[in-house]
């Protein structure tokens, strides 16, 4: 399983010095950062907690297509001449962003190569992260694509240790991500629970993934 994002170059402290252009905003719980639609106008960096990234449909349906922890960026696109955000940025957790403005961005970029080198970095993480997502979609089980989801959430695959708890996260955000139903996600995380692959309460509230939830993934 391919980490999710490279530790970037001491990406923290270089931020650090962007100084006009830099802005930090705590978000709590279920807060927006940016909603599809709006100006695509700078990048953020998720320094705690988890971001929900969503797409609305014309129709009102919502899909699901990243929820991102600490050391990621996103709202990249804007870079790309991305005029509008294409998707929605929620805050699942509270939540410490960094905001940069797309000029800053640029100039940073510019100015900093080897900071540059590791912002490459993540972008090439996330294209491999996009292409697994899909082949999970085309050729696995739900079942499977939903062991897959709470490892990848919990850390597993990346330098970083595991994480013990996954925050909270509802079982209808998990349906929308594996592409399935909540009913389904229930029965599933109630079979992973008999089975002792995770421990949790119904609600998610301090759910822990053992490795050996693994086996699901690697079970032909």
């Amino acid at each position: 399983m391919a980490q999710l994002v490279p530790q970037v170059f001491d990406a923290k402290h270089i931020l650090e010095e962007v100084g006009e252009g830099r802005s930090i905003r705590t978000y709590a719980s279920r807060q927006i950062v940016f909603a599809q639609g709006e100006p695509a106008d700078s990048v953020f960096f998720l320094q705690r907690g988890r971001i929900k990234v969503s797409l609305l449909s014309p129709r009102g349906k919502e899909a699901v297509l990243a929820i991102l922890g600490s050391d990621e960026y996103f709202g990249e696109g804007c870079l790309a001449g991305q005029a509008v955000r294409m998707m929605t940025a929620t805050s699942i957790a509270v939540c410490s962003v960094v905001r940069i403005e797309k000029t800053a961005m640029i100039r940073l970029l510019h100015d900093r190569p080897a900071f540059a080198e590791g912002f490459i970095a993540h972008l090439l993480s996330r294209n491999i992260r996009i292409e697994e997502d899909l082949t999970d979609q085309l050729f696995n089980s739900c079942e499977k694509r939903l062991a897959r989801v709470l490892l990848l959430l919990a850390n597993f695959g990346k330098e970083s240790l595991p994480e013990p708890v996954i925050a909270k996260i509802s079982q209808q955000t998990l349906a929308d991500m594996v592409g399935t139903t909540r009913s389904r996600v229930s029965f599933f995380m109630n079979k992973f629970r008999r089975l002792g692959l995770i421990d949790y309460d119904g609600g998610l509230q301090g759910l822990h993934v053992h490795s050996s939830l693994l086996n699901v993934v690697l079970h032909d």
